[in-house]
């Protein structure tokens, strides 16, 4: 990890690392099956931004009985150990926008079930980031479409189970609908959640989870959305009465809440776990964050849960835990005793290479002052003020993928 020194940072990122090492996919996927094993032949399909950490847990755990392995991630979420295993074929493809790789990767999908022998049990690994990795589209829906819905959708304000809805209501494979291609071989699930409510149906958009029928596609949708999605909620219905395949939820956010306190504690620190979710405007939330840390007395706080962003039209460089912690820092600016770390759990904030942040009062004079920070927020910028201040935190691909983490730091 990357970020500029001091003890109070230094601290937080420790307490980050905890909290990313209790939920590592690896780690719990092996727990999983050490718990529930599988038994016969099993070939592994692993799907999303932890997807080879997740490979590389069934591998240990399976060893022999894994006969083959399909897994689709992230560029540059491949690492050398798992291409060292000549069992899996690895596949890498756009996020967060889909590309032609993600329509590759939904071929290799179908193309590696069909090819697995009836009977043998098919083991599905699932992260964030599978919505955008892997998709087989609808007839008549190509990828310029899906590009322009995702790209609409990450700038929406919409939150994750609203923005997945739709998703589904494009998708040949999302919603349940990858269920009808299974035929006689069994499955099961194991999923990292990265949605409030740890909903299977939600998590990658619910490949082999059908929703339950009660939920409806977001209003006041743009013409052009509505006429793609077709304006029905045809997303809900799944073609043919598919049995249900068991959904095992092996990561959450909780867990790696926990495991930041009890790092915290293992420290001196006194720990808190705000009961209130991470919800709504990044910026918004950045400077309510900011009011509560600089009421309270001597601590650590600690929030979870995924904000929204609403981007102008060409917006700058960064993610909604840089929009938040930009925004924390300048209502904190000059209170000495205040540090503040947000960042995504999967190591990716927005389409950047940075985690998040870790700001503290000397934040905005560093990058500039307090107009520049305005400005910055104003323009979807905060990542290059962030850069400029020295507070960018970088940690690359975690292996993990469990929403948002904020820390705050009280030292007086």
């Amino acid at each position: 990890m990357t970020s500029a020194p001091g003890p109070g940072r230094r601290t937080l990122e420790a307490v980050f690392r905890a909290a990313l090492a209790a939920t590592a996919g690896e780690y719990c996927v092996a727990d999983q099956l050490a718990a529930q094993p599988l038994s016969g032949p099993v070939s592994v399909i692993a799907l999303g931004k932890a997807a080879s950490a997740m490979a590389l847990g069934s591998a240990s755990a399976l060893g022999a009985e894994l006969q083959r392995g399909l897994v689709i991630t992230k560029q540059g979420h491949i690492p050398p150990r798992l291409l060292e295993d000549r069992r899996f074929a690895s596949l890498e493809a756009g996020h967060p926008l889909p590309d032609s790789g993600s329509l590759a990767a939904g071929q290799a999908l179908l193309g590696f079930i069909a090819a697995t022998p009836p009977g043998e049990q098919l083991l599905f690994l699932i992260s964030g980031g599978t919505s955008s990795l892997v998709e087989v589209p609808l007839e008549g829906v190509g990828l310029d479409e899906l590009v322009r819905l995702n790209h609409w959708l990450l700038g929406s304000g919409l939150d994750i189970a609203a923005m997945n809805r739709l998703r589904c209501a494009v998708s040949a494979i999302k919603g349940g609908k990858l269920l009808q291609h299974l035929g006689d071989r069994p499955a099961t699930v194991m999923l990292i959640s990265d949605v409030p409510g740890d909903d299977p149906a939600i998590i990658g958009s619910g490949l082999l989870m059908p929703p339950d029928g009660t939920r409806r596609l977001p209003t006041g949708l743009p013409d052009w959305v509505r006429q793609l999605v077709q304006g029905d909620d045809s997303y809900c219905r799944v073609p043919t009465a598919q049995p249900a395949v068991a959904h095992h939820i092996v990561a959450r956010l909780q867990d790696a809440l926990q495991a930041a306190a009890r790092e915290a504690r293992k420290r001196g620190y006194e720990a808190t776990l705000v009961d209130a979710a991470l919800h709504g405007d990044a910026t918004t939330a950045g400077g309510q964050i900011a009011e509560f840390l600089r009421r309270q007395g001597p601590g650590i706080w600690l929030w979870g849960g995924e904000t929204t962003v609403c981007l102008p039209e060409q917006p700058g460089r960064g993610g909604r835990n840089q929009s938040l912690a930009l925004a924390a820092a300048i209502a904190l600016q000059d209170h000495a005793d205040c540090t503040l770390l947000a960042a995504g759990t999967d190591g990716t904030d927005g389409p950047t290479d940075a985690a998040g942040a870790i700001i503290d009062g000397g934040t905005v004079a560093r990058g500039g002052g307090r107009q520049a920070a305005l400005e910055a927020l104003r323009h979807a910028d905060a990542g290059s003020f962030l850069d400029a201040s020295g507070d960018l935190l970088v940690t690359g691909p975690t292996g993990t993928n469990v929403t948002d983490l904020v820390i705050g730091l009280k030292t007086r």
